[in-house]
C-alpha cells in the first residue's frame, strides 16, 4: 500500500496522517507517534462537538443547571490552566458524553435521564475543570440518585433519595464543597485522590515501572464510561480493585514483551479500563466506542493472557475508529442495513454490515498478532491454548479478508486499509502450529461458519418445495435449483455460535477436567452431544444429533455438530461435505418435511442425497 496515497487524496485537509503513520495503521500497527496524530484529530472533533452543543443550547438555558455559567467556567479553566482543561476534554468519558449530548439535542435518546440531567453534565465537566485549574467558583450540577460524578476527579455521595436532583459545587484553591438540595455536605481536600466521607476518588493505577510505566484509570464512577448507553457508578470492592490492578500490571508486562507495538501505542492512547461484571468462562465481554477514544470496558478475564489479548483487541478498535473519523472506509449503509449489506463475521452470531465487519477484521488481526508471539513465551501448560488461539483467529481473519477485499462498497481508503491488512496476515499464514491445535482450530472455525449459514441463509422457497417433492417420490437426485445462491435472512434467535470454540478452550486448558461431565446444560449453547464430540466420541455424538434432527424444533446447531461427527468417515463423505458447506439446504428441506409429515427424514441420508452434484467443490460467497 502506498502510504502517501492515503494522505494525499483520501483524508480531509486539516488532519492528515504522516506517511509512516498511514502505512503502519494500514497494516494494523502504529506506535505512540501515530496515536499522537490520532489524538490531535480527536481533540479537534471534540471541540467541534462542543461548539455544536453550544450553538444548540445558546437560547435554551435551564433554570436548574445553567449552561451559560458552565460555558463561562470552562473558558476560565482553559485560560487559567490549559493542561487542566485538556485533561477533562480528552477523557474518554467526555468524548462519549458530548457525542450523546449533541444527539440528544437532535432528538435521539440514549438514556433514561431527563434532558436537563444528560445535557447538564456539562456543568459537572466545568466544575471538574475549574477545580483542576484552582479557580474559585460555584456552580449547580445534576445529581443522579444521590450521586454527583465530577469527571476525572471522583464522585460525591449524598444521602438524597430523589432520582434526579441538583447540588451546588463550590471550588476554592482546589478545595471542593458539594452541597445537596437538602443540605447534605461533602468536603473534599485538594488532591482529590483520597477516599473520605461521602467521596469516592477516581482510581488511578501505574502499571510497570521506569521508562515502561503506564498510567491508567480503573474507571468505576463516571456514568459515561460504558457504551452505548451511560450507567450508574459501580464502585469496586477492595478485593476486586486489587485483583484488577494485579491482572492489568501482569498483562502490561506481557504486552511489553510479546506485543511491543501495541504497548507503545497504548502507552500514549489507552486511558481507562471500566470493569463490568464477570461473564461465563471463555466468553469475556469487552467494548469500545469511536466517541470514547482511549476508553475500554471489559468483564473480569479468566486469566492474564486473555486480558492482554482483550486490551489489544479493543485498542485496535480505538485506532481504526480514529482513522474513520478522518475518512470513511465504506459507503454509507442504509439504516437498518438491507441483506445486500450484510456479511459473515466469524466472531459474531449475527450478520454484520460491511463497516462493522471491517472493525472486527482490524481488531482480530491485532489479536492474531498477540497470540502469534505469546504462544512462544507462554507457560508450557498454557501453550496449547495459545497455539490454538493464533491458528483459529489467523484462519478466520484470512477467510473474511479474502471475501471483502474487492467489495464494491469500499471507499478508496477502505481498499487501501484492507490491502495492507491482507499483506500483513499473509505473512503469518505459513507459520507452523502443532498439528493437534491446528486441526482443532480449523474444525472450530468451520463449525462457526456452518452454524452461521444454517441460521442465516435460506434457499429459495420454490426450490425447497421442489426438493421435498423429489425426496418423497424417491428421486435419485435433488433439483438443481436448490444449488442457487441463498438469501440472507437474519435469524434473531441465533445464539452462542462460538460454543465449539468454548469447548475447545476447556479441553486445551484442562484436558482431563470436570468439564467433560459438567458442561452440558451449564454453559449456554452447549449440549450433551457437543461434549461427546469434543471428547472424541464421534459415533455417540452422531447418534444423538441424528435423533434430534428428525424431530420438530431441533436445535439449528445440531446440523453443524452432525457435520463434524460425520467428518473423516469415508462412508459419509457426501453427507459431511454437504453439511459443512451448505447446511441451510438440509435445514430448509428437513423443516419442510417436518411441517408436511410431522417427522423429518434420517438427516444423514437426507444430507447424502442433497450432496449429489450440488456445487460442493466450494462454498458460496460469505456475503449476500
Amino acid at each position: 500500500m502506498a502510504a502517501d496515497a492515503m494522505t494525499a487524496g483520501d483524508l480531509p485537509r486539516f488532519h492528515r496522517l504522516s506517511p509512516a503513520g498511514a502505512l503502519a495503521l494500514s497494516h494494523g500497527d502504529g506506535d505512540g507517534a501515530l496515536v499522537t496524530e490520532l489524538l490531535g484529530a480527536e481533540r479537534s472533533r471534540r471541540l467541534l462537538l462542543l461548539r455544536a452543543l453550544d450553538n444548540a443550547l445558546s437560547r435554551d438555558d435551564d433554570p436548574r443547571v445553567s449552561y451559560a455559567r458552565a460555558w463561562a467556567l470552562l473558558e476560565r479553566a482553559q485560560q487559567r490552566a490549559p493542561e487542566a482543561f485538556e485533561e477533562v476534554l480528552m477523557s474518554p468519558n467526555t468524548g462519549m458524553w458530548v457525542s450523546l449530548a449533541v444527539r440528544r439535542m437532535r432528538g435521539r435518546v440514549y438514556e433514561e435521564a431527563p434532558r436537563w440531567v444528560a445535557v447538564g453534565h456539562l456543568a459537572a465537566l466545568a466544575a471538574a475543570a475549574g477545580t483542576r485549574a484552582g479557580l474559585d467558583f460555584s456552580i449547580t450540577v445534576p445529581v443522579r440518585r444521590g450521586l454527583v460524578p465530577l469527571p476525572t476527579l471522583g464522585c460525591a455521595v449524598l444521602p438524597d433519595t430523589e432520582q434526579w436532583d441538583t447540588a451546588e459545587v463550590t471550588g476554592s484553591a482546589g478545595r471542593l464543597r458539594v452541597t445537596g438540595a437538602r443540605g447534605a455536605v461533602v468536603e473534599v481536600a485538594p488532591g482529590w485522590d483520597r477516599r473520605g466521607p461521602g467521596w469516592l476518588p477516581v482510581r488511578r493505577l501505574t502499571l510497570g515501572s521506569g521508562p515502561d510505566a503506564k498510567s491508567l484509570v480503573l474507571e468505576e464512577l463516571d456514568p459515561y464510561r460504558t457504551f452505548p448507553a451511560p450507567s450508574e457508578p459501580r464502585p469496586l470492592s477492595t478485593a476486586e480493585a486489587a485483583a484488577w490492578e494485579s491482572m492489568l500490571d501482569e498483562a502490561w508486562t506481557i504486552l511489553l514483551r510479546d506485543d511491543p507495538v501495541s504497548a507503545a501505542a497504548m502507552r500514549h492512547g489507552l486511558m481507562s479500563v471500566a470493569p463490568t461484571p464477570t461473564r461465563e468462562r471463555f466468553r469475556p465481554h469487552s467494548s469500545t466506542a469511536g466517541d470514547a477514544f482511549g476508553g475500554i470496558t471489559a468483564s473480569r478475564p479468566d486469566d492474564v493472557p486473555q486480558l492482554a489479548a482483550t486490551l489489544v483487541h479493543e485498542f485496535q478498535h480505538t485506532k481504526l475508529g480514529g482513522l474513520m473519523h478522518l475518512g470513511p472506509l465504506t459507503e454509507q449503509a442504509p439504516d437498518p442495513p438491507t441483506p445486500a449489506w450484510l456479511c459473515y463475521a466469524p466472531w459474531r452470531d449475527d450478520p454484520r454490515p460491511l463497516g462493522g465487519l471491517l472493525q472486527g477484521i482490524y481488531a482480530f488481526l491485532g489479536v492474531t498478532r498477540f497470540w502469534r508471539a505469546h504462544r512462544h513465551s507462554a507457560d508450557p501448560a498454557y501453550a496449547p491454548l495459545a497455539h490454538f488461539e493464533f491458528a483459529m483467529w489467523r484462519t478466520q481473519v484470512w477467510s473474511v479478508l479474502g471475501e471483502v477485499r474487492g467489495h464494491e462498497q469500499l471507499t478508496p481508503l477502505g481498499r487501501r486499509v484492507l490491502d495492507g491488512l491482507s499483506e500483513r496476515c499473509a505473512e503469518w499464514m505459513g507459520d507452523e502450529v502443532p498439528a493437534a491445535e491446528l486441526r482443532l482450530a480449523h474444525e472450530v472455525a468451520g463449525d462457526h461458519l456452518t452454524r452461521w449459514r444454517a441460521h442465516h441463509l435460506r434457499p429459495a422457497a420454490a426450490a425447497v418445495d421442489e426438493a421435498v417433492r423429489a425426496w418423497r417420490r424417491g428421486a435419485a437426485r435433488p433439483p438443481a435449483a436448490l444449488a442457487a445462491e441463498p438469501d440472507v435472512v437474519p435469524d434473531t434467535e441465533a445464539r452462542h455460535l462460538d460454543s465449539a470454540a468454548v469447548l475447545a478452550r476447556h479441553r486445551l486448558s484442562d484436558p482431563d477436567g470436570t468439564w467433560r461431565h459438567t458442561l452440558a446444560g451449564s454453559v449456554d449453547g452447549v449440549e450433551a452431544p457437543d461434549v461427546l464430540l469434543i471428547r472424541g466420541d464421534r459415533e455417540a455424538a452422531r447418534a444423538v444429533y441424528a435423533d434430534r434432527l428428525t424431530r420438530k424444533g431441533a436445535p439449528v446447531a445440531a446440523w453443524a455438530g452432525l457435520a463434524r461427527a460425520l467428518s473423516g468417515d469415508p462412508s459419509h463423505e457426501a453427507a459431511a461435505t454437504l453439511l459443512r458447506g451448505f447446511p441451510e439446504r438440509a435445514r430448509a428441506v428437513q423443516d419442510a418435511l417436518v411441517a408436511a409429515t410431522g417427522r423429518g427424514a434420517d438427516p444423514v441420508r437426507l444430507a447424502a442425497w442433497l450432496g449429489q452434484d450440488q456445487g460442493l467443490p466450494g462454498r458460496p460467497a460469505l456475503r449476500s
